[in-house]
């Protein structure tokens, strides 16, 4: 009985956080005179596919898709590769301020963007990175929450494999591509996880730097359905549902590494 009681209260909290999501999804497949009907119905009673025809078709959306998913595959990329390989020379090497430079670096997650806003934004006016993709890009490439998870993980890693591979001949830059990236596979797809998620739904660094139409990501896209005087709310749950997409595919092909290298990149001191 008390296992019964488990997964039915199981069950309900899931229906609760799905619940949102579903609105969303069924919402966008209701004609734009049904959203505000009253009563409210959950299921749409004549269901259409309008609102993804009309949202496609009025806005450039195939470049704003692509956009987002230029920024976010190769900000992802950069994140994994500066990430994993901080996180390896902070855990199997030994300098002088090595821990200075670990706990500086941790030190900065209490900095809040608002407060670097404006400088990171000159510096990419002086290299003239303003309104392109790359701008986007490069700033929150080195992320110190990938950089605590990766190190926290490869010192999981015993040094006897590393000192037998050094005995052997390899190189560091060897060892790191033989050893340790196969060894730190659900690290790297935690990271993964994380940044692809923050890249595609970053709405505030792309408003910042992007302002030519032809740049814009689709965050930004979705706000221009916000007008001043309407909001088509047909056309932004279509949107919505599509912009969803990307990261649930994500997080189904890389769940099965999330966990692991979640627990194993926080236990470890």
């Amino acid at each position: 009985m008390n296992k019964l009681m488990k997964y039915i209260l199981l069950c309900f909290i899931s229906f609760i956080f799905i619940f949102p999501l579903l609105w969303v999804v069924l919402s966008s497949l209701k004609p734009q005179s049904e959203l505000f009907t009253y009563p409210l119905t959950i299921l749409p009673r004549f269901p259409t596919l309008e609102n993804y025809v009309k949202a496609f078709t009025s806005g450039d959306f195939v470049t704003y898709n692509k956009n987002s998913i230029f920024v976010s595959v190769v900000a992802t990329f950069i994140t994994i590769t500066v990430n994993v390989m901080a996180g390896y020379a902070l855990s199997k090497f030994w300098f002088k301020g090595r821990d200075l430079i670990f706990s500086l670096m941790i030190s900065t997650l209490m900095i809040p963007l608002q407060a670097i806003v404006i400088p990171i934004f000159l510096l990419l006016k002086n290299l003239g990175m303003l309104n392109t993709l790359w701008g986007i890009i490069i700033p929150p490439a080195a992320s110190p929450t990938g950089v605590f998870l990766a190190r926290q993980y490869i010192q999981t890693i015993p040094n006897s494999l590393i000192e037998a591979a050094r005995i052997d001949g390899s190189g560091e830059f060897r060892i790191f591509i033989k050893i340790i990236i196969p060894l730190a596979q659900p690290i790297i797809a935690t990271i993964a996880i994380f940044s692809f998620m923050w890249r595609w739904n970053d709405f505030l660094w792309p408003f910042i730097v992007i302002s030519v139409k032809k740049k814009m990501t689709l965050q930004l896209a979705l706000a221009n359905f916000v007008g001043q005087f309407q909001i088509n709310w047909g056309q932004l749950l279509a949107m919505t549902v599509v912009t969803m997409i990307p990261i649930i595919i994500v997080f189904l092909g890389l769940q099965k590494y999330f966990v692991t290298g979640l627990t194993a990149g926080g236990v470890k001191a």
